[in-house]
């Protein structure tokens, strides 16, 4: 996350020491349920109320992020993040790495893509980490968010650095 290794590189060493089986990755949602960010809700709630698209692109695996997408009312088509794969028995199998989002640079492919796809004239991006960052361009606009983990090259490099959704919204309310 902090950009200091290549994300495919990281994400393969993880998983090569974890190795979770199918049945560890449901059980690990039905006990430790993603946790949403307080205001995200109403940020999404109030963008979604202005027929602006919301996008989920993350490193981490769609498994985990539908369900933060279901809790925020994002259709699991506007969801982009690795797939881990199993074999038959449920035993791990690795991650597409196909996926855009396996790579370095992959949540840059992937708003690429949405331009191309919807004509989006502006795509704005907020993240916390280094391949949030590097996805703008070709995101239009980039903001930083240090409300979970403060990661100090994002904090520095971010042309606005946010702390709390509450004041994103607030100032878009204005």
């Amino acid at each position: 996350m902090g950009g200091a290794v290549p994300f495919k590189a990281a994400l393969t060493e993880r998983l090569a020491l974890i190795q979770p089986s199918r049945e560890q990755v449901q059980r690990l949602i039905a006990e430790h349920p993603p946790h949403l960010t307080p205001g995200i809700r109403e940020l999404v709630s109030y963008l979604q109320e202005r027929n602006v698209q919301v996008f989920l692109i993350s490193g981490g695996f769609r498994s985990i992020v539908e369900h933060v997408a279901s809790k925020l009312n994002i259709p699991l088509t506007n969801v982009f993040a690795n797939k881990l794969k199993f074999y038959f028995n449920g035993e791990y199998a690795g991650f597409d790495e196909m996926q855009p989002t396996a790579e370095s640079g992959g949540k840059g492919k992937v708003i690429k893509l949405l331009k191309e796809k919807f004509h989006f004239k502006k795509i704005l991006m907020i993240g916390d980490g280094a391949t949030d960052m590097e996805a703008c361009p070709p995101a239009d606009v980039f903001i930083g968010f240090g409300g979970n983990v403060i990661r100090q090259q994002v904090k520095d490099n971010a042309e606005w650095y946010i702390t709390d959704f509450v004041e994103l919204l607030g100032e878009l309310e204005e």
